[in-house]
């Protein structure tokens, strides 16, 4: 019998539950990375179609806090929409300045937040917030490029606001993320929309939902559904199998 029937034959025996176990195996070798002359706001990498944008640095903490953030992209109704157990464990992935980290940490009172940054520069500013609210649920980590130094299936959620489209090494920490996340996990992504011409965020500060579920599919993530919640971003949501 020739090797491709033996091989259908083998699979149509399988379990459903064997088979979605095969089919959902996370990759272990990346999509290749290309180089290009960097544009006016990239690093001149580019993933899967993509050129990776600058990263913005810790210069830009006031940014983050700019009083009209809260109008701008309600900062609020996307954390009730996590939907999160009051134990549970959260990474907050480029947390910046905490500005999520800690609107999180009142929802999670048995639970913990990592604040994930690779400056630590940001991080310092976390911990003085940590200390002048007298919070003791937020744990501060030090990422690096490629490597969020989360613990094996350590936590429930991962939040990714605006920064998942800086990461110069795009499989590799979602790679680490997918380890991190517990079976049943759930990643929120979100990302100013790329598919808005006239929304006024430089192009590769932005993302459209296709080039989000390729890019996340790459890692054995899953859509699960998008929360048309937000004025200007995509609230993406994407589960561990």
């Amino acid at each position: 019998m020739p090797r491709r029937s033996i091989l259908v034959m083998t699979l149509m025996i399988l379990s459903p539950v064997a088979m979605t176990a095969v089919a959902l195996q996370p990759p272990t070798d990346p999509p290749s990375y290309s180089q290009i002359t960097p544009s006016r706001d990239g690093i001149g990498k580019v993933y899967m179609g993509r050129e990776i944008s600058q990263v913005m640095g810790h210069r830009g903490a006031g940014w983050l806090e700019r009083a009209s953030r809260v109008r701008e992209e309600l900062p609020d109704v996307l954390v009730d929409h996590l939907q999160l157990h009051p134990d549970a464990e959260v990474a907050d992935i480029g947390a910046g300045t905490g500005y999520f980290t800690f609107r999180i940490s009142r929802l999670v009172p048995q639970g913990r937040v990592f604040a994930v940054d690779i400056q630590p520069e940001m991080l310092a500013i976390v911990e003085k917030r940590m200390a002048r609210r007298g919070i003791d649920n937020v744990v501060p980590i030090l990422g690096s490029i490629d490597d969020p130094k989360l613990s094996a299936q350590g936590v429930d959620v991962v939040l990714l606001v605006d920064t998942y489209h800086e990461f110069s090494h795009p499989f590799e920490m979602m790679r680490g993320i997918y380890r991190g996340l517990r079976p049943g996990g759930r990643v929120f992504l979100v990302e100013y929309r790329g598919e808005d011409q006239a929304l006024p965020i430089k192009p590769l500060h932005k993302m459209t939902q296709a080039q989000a579920k390729r890019e996340m599919a790459a890692v054995g993530l899953v859509w699960e559904e998008t929360l048309d919640l937000l004025p200007t971003q995509h609230l993406m949501v994407f589960r561990k199998p």
